[in-house]
């Protein structure tokens, strides 16, 4: 029985991911219309194209070694709860501007939100990195985790590189 738990978080959690992508595609269009522009296409898509190997790889691990829901499970869901609970706030502080690209809207301000200066980048590391540590421990995905999760470091460490210089280069000139 406790297998299908495991089986259930992984599918709730990607039907969340589905809507917060909703959001992001909302936005996405929203910042192109009014003069706003993407960067980092191709990494975007390699971040897109790990994270949902990273799901099924786990979910597929999970299955195959029948997987049950016992204590490093129930961390991996406090850290998964932390993750979605941090994406929410992400998403609320960034309103109308967070997207899962790297898109920098027209006139686009520094957000200087206390936890954007606590935690620089807090979309990766309160949200995805917990998000992807969180479902590795529930589906106790070793393989996945050991092949994945450095390609994914690397993608996310271009990204972060990319947003850095997007920051001081277009969004701090703009302002607060």
């Amino acid at each position: 029985m406790e297998k299908y738990i495991i089986y259930v978080i992984v599918l709730l959690v990607f039907a969340i991911r589905l809507a917060f992508l909703k959001i992001s595609k909302r936005n996405e269009k929203a910042i192109l219309e009014n003069g706003g522009e993407e960067y980092g296409v191709k990494n975007s898509k390699r971040i897109t194209i790990l994270h949902i190997i990273f799901y099924f790889g786990s979910l597929a691990e999970a299955i195959i070694t029948k997987a049950e829901f016992d204590k490093i499970s129930l961390i991996g869901l406090f850290l998964l709860t932390f993750s979605m609970f941090m994406l929410y706030i992400v998403v609320h502080l960034l309103d109308g501007i967070w997207t899962v690209k790297l898109m920098i809207a027209k006139n686009h301000k520094f957000n200087n939100h206390w936890l954007f200066k606590k935690v620089k980048h807090p979309n990766y590391f309160l949200n995805i990195v917990p998000e992807l540590i969180g479902i590795g421990l529930i589906c106790h995905s070793k393989i996945t985790s050991i092949i994945v999760l450095p390609l994914y470091a690397i993608v996310l460490y271009i990204r972060i590189k990319e947003e850095n210089t997007l920051i001081e280069k277009i969004i701090k000139p703009n302002g607060v």
